[in-house]
């Protein structure tokens, strides 16, 4: 420990620290049934307390942390490279013209989001790329997005604790996204009319089911770890090839959006072109252990004690967002996808992870579907485009923003 109390974890400690967090917030999310009912992360609250813990103690000494910033990059490129690898374009034709639908006015929502967090950011005095950060960066992109590109806000934009800014948003989205989701379809189920056959229906989510399960080796490890080895170098080399290149200009690209998109490119060339199976289970396997473990190590080296002055606008933000959502699902989204029994439930399911993460909108779906009946398209449609696509838009949209030289 040095003059400053700072405690600098190499690489080792630093994932012994993080594994912590991790079987900490484990235990907690098994026994404290709220924390369940809304589906909290167990690398955020075990992550949480224990940046809770370390500004309490801060407060006293002026203690702080820092670990590791090579390890938790690499996890944070896995995590988004799991997203792209994930992206099979095949899986379009099942959803058709609902899921492009459905896609499109997802995206509307996200520029919305972002104009409403600029607006009110500058309004409260506040940068303007602040206002990102109460925005898609963290309500549609959630804690591994509000990671990822917090450490650009503060690096490139010079945005103090916008990691920790960005994990206090993605929270409040979260909780407020399975709030919103149950008002929401209740209202809209007074407008619609119940089909006979669905009710008493169980819901069946439309995810893939083969008839034999594949197991996952050593040997089908290995060759998901190489696609990963081949998203995170075309990553490294895309982004020097542009900082290189394109160094005079305002457009930004950080390094787990190339991770992302080289993602994309792999699983569909190799799926496409040479026929290659890819292994999603084993895919999300690498991707939930990264994002895990990304997000514990981001949490620990939160500096909550810089944010204390943005608490009162950082409310109001949050809260004129959550509005927004409940009046977009129930005037747009509930509208133009039909105004039917199914857009309901797809109602239900935005406001899940317009404000939160996917398996929040599943579980606002579920809901209403053990009441009133199955919603095969709901079903179908939510877990595709809150698993990948919107991950995929979002990103583009962010980038397209922070290149603006007039919101620097």
């Amino acid at each position: 420990m040095n003059d400053s109390f700072t405690v600098v974890l190499n690489s080792y400690y630093t994932l012994i620290a993080a594994t912590v967090v991790l079987l900490v917030g484990r235990i907690l999310v098994k026994r404290v049934r709220v924390l369940n009912n809304f589906h909290i992360p167990e690398p955020v609250v075990g992550g949480l307390i224990a940046a809770l813990l370390i500004l309490a103690v801060h407060q006293f000494n002026g203690f702080s942390i820092q670990i590791e910033k090579g390890l938790q990059d690499g996890f944070m490129l896995m995590f988004f490279a799991s997203i792209g690898l994930s992206a099979d374009f095949r899986k379009l034709r099942s959803g058709g013209w609902p899921l492009v639908l459905f896609t499109t006015v997802v995206t509307g929502f996200i520029v919305i989001q972002n104009l409403v967090g600029v607006s009110l950011a500058t309004l409260f005095g506040l940068k303007p790329f602040t206002g990102l950060l109460t925005g898609s960066v963290t309500l549609v992109g959630g804690h591994g997005t509000a990671a990822g590109w917090g450490q650009i806000f503060k690096t490139d934009f010079g945005i103090e604790g916008a990691v920790a800014l960005g994990m206090a948003c993605a929270t409040f989205g979260l909780v407020c996204g399975g709030l919103i989701g149950g008002p929401v379809a209740r209202r809209l189920m007074k407008k619609v009319q119940i089909p006979e056959q669905l009710v008493g229906a169980r819901p069946e989510i439309a995810f893939e089911r083969p008839q034999q399960q594949r197991l996952i080796t050593p040997d089908s490890a290995i060759e998901t770890l190489a696609l990963f080895a081949v998203c995170l170098a075309s990553a490294s080399y895309l982004s020097s090839l542009m900082a290189q290149h394109f160094s005079d200009s305002t457009f930004v690209i950080p390094t787990f959006v190339w991770a992302l998109a080289a993602g994309v490119v792999v699983r569909n060339v190799l799926s496409r072109v040479f026929k290659m199976n890819i292994f999603d289970r084993c895919v999300d396997l690498f991707g939930n252990v990264s994002l895990s473990l990304f997000l514990a190590m981001a949490l620990l080296s939160l500096e909550l004690w810089v944010i204390k002055d943005l608490a009162v606008p950082l409310v109001i933000i949050l809260s004129v967002q959550a509005l927004l959502l409940a009046l977009f699902a129930i005037f747009v989204v509930f509208r133009v996808m039909g105004k039917d029994y199914d857009a309901a439930v797809l109602a239900g399911g935005f406001c899940g992870f317009g404000m939160g993460a996917t398996p929040t909108a599943v579980a606002n779906m579920q809901a209403i579907t053990d009441r009133f009946g199955a919603s095969h398209k709901a079903f179908l449609i939510v877990p595709m485009v809150g698993a990948f696509f919107v991950d995929i838009i979002n990103a583009t949209i962010l980038s397209a923003i922070t290149s603006l030289s007039f919101l620097n």
